[in-house]
């Protein structure tokens, strides 16, 4: 068998000591948790809005959470799904139910009760911890017709007085009688049972995929696959000692999981949560809490670079900022530099790696390909070896698109209890993406886009993201996203969506000339189409797919 040309990891010389040091997980970030309570306890582990818990504030509040899960039933290995946004009250019962000796189903506020009950079906969750919001809208008719036991619930309006009604705008609700109240249970004093820690080979979380294709499936991340890029993160980033970390991306979606909550416990950080993303909120909490990192999807930043209050002080802070869960445009990043000072630094993983498998490190800049145009994702770490294979399953040279396949520490077990898919996504323990790409000699890499979004367009290949970094050039383009639709002559054509700046103005006619005279012929969008907002999830990915089905619905 021929050596694989990728095994010889040429990205390992361009990583500095520290980021090219060896981990072996060995623990859990409970374990981290307990070692930061015994050094620096009074230290702020949480801010919200006006409120601030400490280390031992969370350690304590945790283990009441743990104690009453215990008491109520809730056995070593059982499920517990978590539907809430970025408050503390997840973080308490993320910790908690772990202490318990659970696995988290982190589980999208955003997401439907047909969503929710495939979830806690499939999941056979047993206990669910919610919103009391959701829990009275919705919730409980849909736990009912599912395994849950043990419901918990809370109000986000709770360890903070401020009440921002931009994100806060809510009120208490009364206690409901079928479920107990979260706040209460954690400041019951309960004690964690004991001989529940978890060990690193145990599923720490059943990460329920986007599900582009049939119903979502769990991903089973293990704890030490969250260790594995929670040190990562801390040993790479070159942050300052007990840095501070703004919650930009969802704590549910992986990448705010792990580069956000992982990585900011096992630095002994601060971590600020302002509930949800709004783009005013973001930038007072940036002003007030002077964070050092954070990471985010790019439509974020584009959020944030169109607020009228914004100013080049607000991310003055920052000695590092992120990019994930989107694709970034060279564009973008040389537009925010220009106006706002940050270089952001593009990172690539998927929820089966446990977030990041490739990230710029600090001391770097991401090449853009000069032939493509796209800007490189970054490089894999020591202990991750990335490969390019074509449809065979053959690795291509370097420099040759192909899938991206990725094999190391954060690469998860496979599915829950989904053999076939498991054997398919992960033969022999290696991630097929399903994303194409490519690396160059350096060991940058490339990520093209999705094989499943590829347009064909009279047999020519026409890859989305292209034609997406073309637009936004456009000084008049806020976020840009591009399909495939029928055509009758070509077979699929190219669409382009588009939302604008504000105050910006153009035509679809314009976009249309200005992709023309940058794009061969057959790749210029022939039909572009103005849209307020460009529908996104609640990571802040584009959503390709409800733009192709809002086209098949207008036909």
């Amino acid at each position: 068998m021929t050596e694989s040309l990728y095994a010889a990891k040429p990205w390992v010389a361009l990583l500095n000591e520290a980021q090219r040091a060896p981990i072996a997980p060995d623990d859990s970030l409970v374990h981290a948790l307990r070692r930061v309570v015994a050094e620096a306890p009074d230290r702020a582990f949480l801010a919200y809005f006006d409120g601030r818990l400490t280390y031992r504030e969370i350690d304590e509040l945790s283990d009441s959470v743990a104690g009453h899960l215990a008491a109520r039933g809730l056995e070593r290995g059982d499920r517990v799904a978590i539907l809430l946004q970025n408050s503390p009250h997840f973080v308490i019962a993320l910790l908690g139910a772990w202490k318990a000796g659970a696995t988290v189903v982190p589980v999208n506020p955003m997401y439907k009760s047909g969503e929710v009950t495939h979830v806690l079906r499939d999941g056979e969750v047993a206990a669910l911890i919610c919103s009391d919001r959701a829990w009275e809208s919705y919730l409980r008719e849909t736990a009912a017709d599912s395994p849950v036991r043990i419901v918990l619930t809370g109000c986000e309006l709770d360890f903070q007085t401020r009440d921002d009604a931009r994100v806060l705008a809510f009120e208490r609700l009364p206690r409901a009688a079928d479920a107990d109240d979260l706040a209460a249970v954690a400041r019951a004093g309960h004690q964690a049972p004991e001989g529940r820690d978890p060990a690193p080979s145990d599923i720490a979380l059943i990460s329920y995929t986007s599900g582009t294709s049939g119903a979502p499936k769990g991903a089973t991340n293990t704890h030490g696959n969250i260790m594995c890029n929670a040190e990562r993160q801390r040993a790479g980033l070159a942050l300052p000692d007990a840095p501070v970390y703004y919650a930009l991306a969802p704590l549910f979606h992986i990448t705010g999981m792990v580069c956000q909550l992982g990585a900011c416990l096992n630095s002994a950080g601060t971590l600020v949560l302002t509930y949800r993303f709004e783009a005013g909120v973001v930038l007072e909490a940036f002003a007030e809490h002077r964070p050092h990192y954070t990471v985010g999807p790019s439509t974020a930043f584009m959020a944030l670079a169109a607020h009228p209050d914004v100013t080049r002080e607000h991310f003055s802070s920052f000695v590092n900022i992120s990019s994930g869960g989107a694709p970034l445009p060279p564009a973008l990043v040389e537009k925010f530099r220009a106006g706002f000072g940050p270089y952001i630094r593009n990172g690539y993983g998927l929820t089966e790696c446990t977030a990041p498998c490739a990230s710029v490190p600090p001391q770097l800049e991401a090449p853009v390909d000069p032939v493509s145009g796209t800007l490189a994702v970054g490089l894999p770490g020591p202990q991750t070896v990335v490969r390019i294979v074509d449809d065979r399953g053959a690795e291509v040279p370097f420099g040759e698109q192909g899938e991206i396949l990725v094999r190391g520490p954060q690469v998860v077990p496979g599915y829950w209890r989904r053999p076939e898919a498991t054997a398919e996504t992960f033969p022999d323990g290696e991630l097929r993406t399903g994303d194409i790409g490519f690396m160059d000699a350096q060991g940058w890499l490339y990520v093209v886009d999705r094989k499943k979004d590829m347009i064909n367009a009279s047999g020519f290949k026409v890859w989305p993201r292209e034609v997406e970094d073309v637009l936004y050039t456009h000084p008049a383009v806020r976020e840009a996203a591009v399909v495939g639709v029928p055509d009758g002559y070509r077979g699929e054509t190219v669409k382009a969506y588009i939302s604008l700046r504000p105050g910006a103005d153009t035509d679809p006619d314009e976009l249309a000339v200005y992709c023309k005279e940058r794009l061969a012929a057959y790749k210029y969008p022939r039909q572009v189409e103005i849209l307020p907002d460009l529908p996104k999830t609640a990571s802040g990915k584009i959503l390709r797919r409800e733009l192709r089905s809002r086209r098949q619905n207008e036909q």
